[in-house]
């Protein structure tokens, strides 16, 4: 279930003239029997709802006096948001003769065409107070307070996510929660400014149109509802036009290729923006190389795997992506751990519609071919990174509904990732730096693209390419020409003692025969040190190898250090 919660309005959107169709409320209560929440914000004083609405305790909290308190109508408490009323407006108000005057805890309420004479006050005062107009209306609150404040408030004592909020309203100060919201309606009422604003308007007016948003979400969970395009994560660009994702994929988006073709390279920039976009991510690290990831909390190192109640824990808040990392497993240990850890994870979703994604890097080794683990079948948002598809477990392959591929043979890749259901001819080769996007939603078309490179990728590899442990594969090995040594540097700092203590002809002979560039270049992903290391095999062994050594202490050991 994507959408948890429904926010709406009162005057003028769920009632017209305090007065709240059947229809309506019958709706919310089914909205809320389906285990969903309902917040009603309101610029409102508390006391005057409650005198006019008798039905308060349907909704899980109230947000009055447009975003100024929080109330809970079934403990029957209340949390200010905002600074009380200054005594000093109000008496100076009523000395200029305007009225009426409605006085909240923090909110001062009047009419038009009084807003002159409440703005020459604030003025006189030196207060920090803002202006809200409401179809007329005139509202006095502290800066910064709004309705949308006021509905992050709610969340927050939720523990949910706006991401996971579906908002109606009709009027000026319902912009500001709606655009909070993940999908925005405007009732058939709603001033033309509002509807122009809104996802969606709906054909009812007042409470008819909030039952029917109401029954949509029931119905489909607002599935087909556009996403409109400042919620898109841009990825890339073909030419100068820009290309995107949904933040939400009904499914999987695998990400394969050759090693060295850029996976890594185009998971990070989507990672990066769903991350700045506060989208919740849970991703699952077999190989330790997210261990520097902006706004991201590693868990687990190369001793220890993090314990399912750590996950949990960071997990809880909702602005807090994780990674979880499993070096210290081993590869059949890695399996049966991330088929208890999706368990976990779907029960996080269940009750908070989160993490939004779940990024599994190395899919072969947690959702590996001839392994299932119950991957449902209806699973959303998730992102498979592998070498080749056909190494992925067909209940993986069968949530597919997107593929990026990367590196050689693109068409390939594409065809082992979903079979006959790309009805496209793939390109047999790429640019470089390109890379060849398929959706299930346009089978027919592939799409190259240029990606966007990772606004923090040196950052992120220093770390992991100067003390960590890469892979086997990943790692270089001194062998010597005649293949009589077989010692491993699984790092930089690894490769810098090793080189120090190898013999000349072997250090010569892997300089000359451009395996260190190469390694440099493929497994470091770090060309400048790859050119380097090419132009030094015109040295002396004694000088190539200070030469190199100097360059990765400069670039990378001391700085991790």
């Amino acid at each position: 279930m994507r959408y948890l919660v429904l926010a709406t309005d009162f005057d003028g959107t769920l009632a017209h003239d305090s007065r709240v169709d059947e229809s309506a409320l019958d709706a919310l209560k089914k909205l809320h029997e389906s285990g969903r929440h309902i917040v009603l914000v309101t610029g409102r004083i508390l006391r005057d709802l409650e005198r006019d609405f008798s039905a308060l305790e349907l909704f899980d909290f109230v947000v009055a006096e447009n975003g100024a308190l929080l109330y809970d109508p079934k403990r029957k408490t209340q949390r200010a948001l905002a600074d009380p009323v200054s005594e000093a407006l109000v008496r100076r108000l009523q000395e200029r003769g305007v009225s009426p005057i409605e006085v909240g805890h923090s909110i001062v309420g009047t009419w038009q065409p009084h807003e002159k004479a409440v703005l020459d006050t604030i003025g006189e005062l030196g207060l920090e107070l803002q202006i809200i107009f409401n179809k007329g209306a005139v509202m006095v609150l502290p800066s910064g307070i709004n309705k949308a404040s006021g509905l992050s408030a709610a969340l927050e004592t939720l523990g949910l996510s706006s991401h996971n909020v579906a908002g109606i309203g009709d009027a000026e100060n319902d912009h500001a929660f709606l655009s909070l919201c993940e999908c925005s309606a405007a009732v058939a009422n709603a001033l033309p400014a509002l509807k122009e604003t809104a996802d969606v308007v709906m054909r009812g007016d007042h409470g008819h149109g909030v039952a029917e948003f109401a029954r949509t979400m029931l119905e489909n969970d607002l599935a087909r509802l556009p996403v409109r395009a400042d919620r898109t994560i841009e990825i890339g660009h073909v030419g100068e036009r820009p290309v995107t994702l949904d933040p939400y994929l009904e499914g999987a988006l695998i990400i394969a290729g050759t090693s060295g073709g850029g996976k890594s390279t185009v998971a990070v920039t989507i990672i990066e923006r769903l991350i700045e976009a506060k989208y919740q991510l849970c991703v699952v690290d077999p190989e330790g190389d997210y261990d520097v990831l902006e706004g991201a909390i590693v868990l687990g190192d190369a001793d220890d795997a993090p314990s399912f109640d750590e996950v949990d824990e960071i997990l809880e808040r909702p602005d807090q992506s994780g990674v979880v990392n499993l070096l210290a497993l081993g590869m059949e240990e890695r399996t049966k751990y991330f088929a208890e850890l999706l368990g976990r994870l779907q029960a996080l979703r269940a009750r908070y519609g989160r993490p939004h994604w779940i990024v599994l890097d190395e899919a072969h080794h947690l959702v590996p071919k001839g392994h299932d683990i119950g991957l449902p079948t209806d699973a959303w948002s998730l992102m498979l990174l592998t070498v080749d598809p056909a190494m992925l477990s067909d209940e993986a392959l069968g949530t597919v509904r997107a593929v990026i591929a990367v590196g050689e043979k693109p068409g390939e890749t594409l065809r082992r990732a979903v079979g006959d259901r790309a009805d496209v001819t793939a390109p047999s080769d790429l640019p470089q730096l390109s890379v060849a996007l398929w959706k299930a939603s346009a089978p027919d078309q592939v799409t190259v693209l240029d990606v966007h490179e990772p606004r923090d990728k040196k950052k992120r590899h220093r770390r992991k390419y100067a003390t960590g442990d890469l892979a086997p594969e990943k790692s270089f090995y001194f062998r010597g020409s005649h293949g009589k040594l077989n010692l491993r540097a699984q790092n930089l700092e690894t490769f810098t003692q090793l080189a120090q203590g190898i013999d000349d002809e072997t250090w010569q002979y892997h300089l000359a025969n451009g395996d260190i560039a190469r390694w440099f270049k493929e497994m470091i992903d770090d060309e400048d040190l790859a050119r380097i290391a090419d132009r030094a095999q015109s040295m002396t062994p004694a000088e190539s190898r200070k030469r190199l050594i100097d360059e990765i202490e400069k670039r990378y050991t001391a700085p991790a250090t």
